[in-house]
């Protein structure tokens, strides 16, 4: 047990890190469709 605090602090700046990546990945896809004109848009 005296090996806990590093466990869960690794499982946190993991989580954590996982979390800010996705939401660059996100706020730059917004910005990227922003650029698209509609007609290109074959996802939607």
């Amino acid at each position: 047990m005296k090996d806990a605090g590093f466990i869960f602090g690794s499982y946190a700046a993991t989580l954590g890190s996982i979390l800010v990546f996705a939401w660059v990945t996100l706020r730059r896809a917004k910005k990227s469709s922003s650029q698209v004109s509609d007609s290109d848009k074959t996802w939607l």
